[in-house]
């Protein structure tokens, strides 16, 4: 009531403005006689007007384009009733027409600035007082991204940012976006004059390439300026991130190489009214599946994590998102029969991902018998358990260290893919069973990035194995489309694998992040060579010998075709491991294991290794 009483006010006095500023307030006495009836009924008018419009519906401190849109048409329909009342009807009191006209323009005028004088109150009224220390920011990118920035920083002053000038690709020099110049394309930081108007740069490119991001970061490392950047395309449309949520550039925006799109293809119609089920969901990959998954609407997600601290974040992060309804938590542990043929039964999965597995390489090598329970007897439960149960496809997580092992991790990941390709050849199999193989994923539990980043904060030095080590490398989002994709690809007893392009120097890797730390390596932050770790190689390979490598519909997939060892062979050898597991040493077990896989080459006792010898007929591999 007091809005609509405020209005009134409001119409009533520039209605009388206009009729004064159209007689150059001398309005004639003709006219006074009137006033007060068409004063009255021309602003119940625009009053109605704006009851019909929803105009007090809306909140008064914010103001924005849509608001604009619907005082203009507001103020726009009363006049043009009111020129109609004024054309066709018979009123004694009728106005001028050049007062509806004036007082058009005034009403306008008043309304828009009464509400975007309350949104600017608002905004200085509910921000932290501004930082003492503040910074003058130059934004990288004129676009909609950066304007919207550049907008956000001037509103939100409790950041102690604020935008000075912008460069831009494709806007022309002595442009201004928000009152701030465009001085020219990126490259132009490295004139002085320039570099004088900020104190560090923004990046407002989220769907620039990466070679052009690249090329930006060469200038601005030349020019030892420090710069951020903000989310990505995908983080501000899932509402996971806001464009105030500036963060350093990321070693993920620079892989080397374009991150690989792969696309959704057929995935939705996969998962959609579907019940799925992922193990070890707690964890980098197997959270990123739960994202990815629900989003392609399936009736439920079975979220499997023995570990009750990391399921809880994912299961939290979901529900905030509007998915509560549809994922169920399940605190069990993939080695526990009866829980896990408990889980099965309840909710009858029909696509299962197997993300569970210990996969911390020095860890895992001294203590070869958790690898073994985890990695093989987990995985070999947990896809029993999909076989016996029904289910439709059965999708196995694996890496590329796999292939010709040092250490306890790569042979036991290649023994669980051994048993999942020899499920398929079951008899009567409907179940379709496939492998995943991909390199290191940036950001992941364990990866080098995260530990490079404390080393660097912490001063260094920064502590790398080898000078020639090299890893492969691809981003989580990479890592979990390969997965869903190979989903929908299996026909069963393939395993598939991502073209990451060429291995990357974990030297250089370093090397970079320290320079987006805005450092230099060696003068800044040493580099620490330590050597290599029990079981760790200085390359890694992606396929088999004997792995005939396939081409599918994707040119950035392919599928690597095996004779698989058959169900009893690899049965036998399961159980005989699962025999030793408690009575033989972790020598011991290294041993065994290489029985199984030939290629792999153990670190254990060098008398062991002469001799101790566990012989089992027909090795998996020939």
């Amino acid at each position: 009531m007091a809005l609509l009483f405020g209005y009134g006010i409001c119409a009533c006095f520039t209605f009388w403005l206009a009729y004064q500023l159209r007689f150059d307030f001398s309005v004639p006495e003709r006219l006074k006689a009137g006033f007060g009836l068409t004063l009255a009924w021309f602003v119940a008018l625009k009053l109605m007007m704006m009851i019909a419009f929803g105009h007090f519906d809306d909140s008064v401190s914010y103001f924005g384009v849509p608001d604009l849109k619907r005082v203009f048409g507001v103020c726009s329909l009363s006049s043009m009733v009111a020129l109609t009342a004024w054309q066709f009807g018979d009123l004694s009191h009728a106005l001028p027409r050049s007062v509806v006209l004036i007082d058009c323009l005034l009403s306008c005028g008043m309304l828009c600035a009464g509400r975007l004088g309350a949104r600017v109150l608002r905004e200085r009224l509910h921000s932290s007082p501004r930082s003492r220390i503040v910074r003058r920011v130059g934004i990288i990118g004129a676009g909609d991204t950066g304007s919207a920035l550049a907008r956000e920083l001037f509103a939100k002053t409790r950041l102690g940012l604020v935008p000075t000038v912008f460069f831009d690709d494709f806007r022309r020099p002595s442009t201004r976006v928000h009152g701030i110049t465009i001085c020219g394309r990126p490259e132009c930081i490295r004139d002085q004059k320039h570099r004088r108007k900020f104190d560090e740069v923004i990046i407002a490119l989220p769907t620039a390439s990466e070679t052009r991001i690249r090329s930006i970061i060469k200038v601005l490392r030349e020019t030892r300026v420090k710069f951020r950047t903000v989310p990505s395309t995908e983080q501000l449309a899932t509402g996971r991130f806001q464009l105030t949520s500036l963060r350093p550039l990321e070693i993920g925006d620079l892989l080397g190489r374009e991150a690989i799109q792969i696309g959704a293809g057929n995935v939705r119609d996969l998962i959609a009214g579907q019940i799925l089920m992922v193990t070890g969901a707690g964890g980098s990959i197997g959270s990123e599946l739960c994202r990815q998954i629900v989003l392609c609407q399936p009736t439920r997600l079975i979220m499997v994590e023995r570990s009750e601290a990391a399921l809880f974040p994912i299961q939290l992060e979901l529900s905030e998102r509007g998915f509560g309804n549809i994922i169920v938590p399940e605190v069990a542990d993939i080695l526990d029969f009866k829980r896990m043929d408990g889980v099965f039964s309840s909710h009858h999965p029909h696509l299962v991902f197997h993300a569970a597995a210990h996969k911390h390489v020095p860890m895992m090598e001294s203590q070869p018998g958790e690898a073994i329970r985890n990695n093989v007897l987990g995985t070999a439960q947990v896809a029993e358990l999909s076989y016996t149960h029904g289910v439709s496809r059965f999708v196995m997580i694996s890496t590329d260290k796999a292939i010709n092992p040092t250490n306890v991790m790569g042979a036991t990941k290649r023994v669980a893919e051994a048993f999942i390709q020899s499920m398929q050849t079951r008899p009567g199999m409907r179940t379709r069973f496939a492998v995943v193989r991909f390199g290191n994923v940036l950001g992941s539990s364990g990866s080098v990035v995260p530990t490079f980043a404390r080393q660097i904060a912490e001063g260094g030095p920064v502590k790398v194995t080898h000078p020639d080590i090299t890893r492969y490398f691809m981003t989580i989002p990479e890592a979990v489309s390969l997965v869903l994709q190979s989903a929908v690809r299996a026909l069963g007893g393939e395993i598939y694998l991502l073209d990451m392009g060429k291995p990357i120097k974990i030297v250089d890797l370093a090397r970079q992040m320290i320079e987006l730390s805005g450092l230099t390596m060696g003068s800044d932050i040493s580099v620490q060579f330590t050597g290599l770790r029990p079981g760790e190689k200085l390359y890694e390979e992606l396929y088999q010998m004997d792995e005939d490598v396939k081409t599918t519909d994707h040119p950035k997939i392919v599928r690597l075709v095996t004779t698989p060892p058959s169900y009893s062979q690899m049965n036998t050898r399961i159980t005989r491991l699962a025999s030793e597991l408690h009575v033989s040493g972790p020598d011991d077990l290294k041993l065994l294991l290489k029985t199984i896989v030939p290629e792999y080459s153990p670190q254990v006792a060098d008398h062991l290794q002469e001799a101790r010898r566990i012989e089992l007929p027909c090795p998996l591999l020939l």
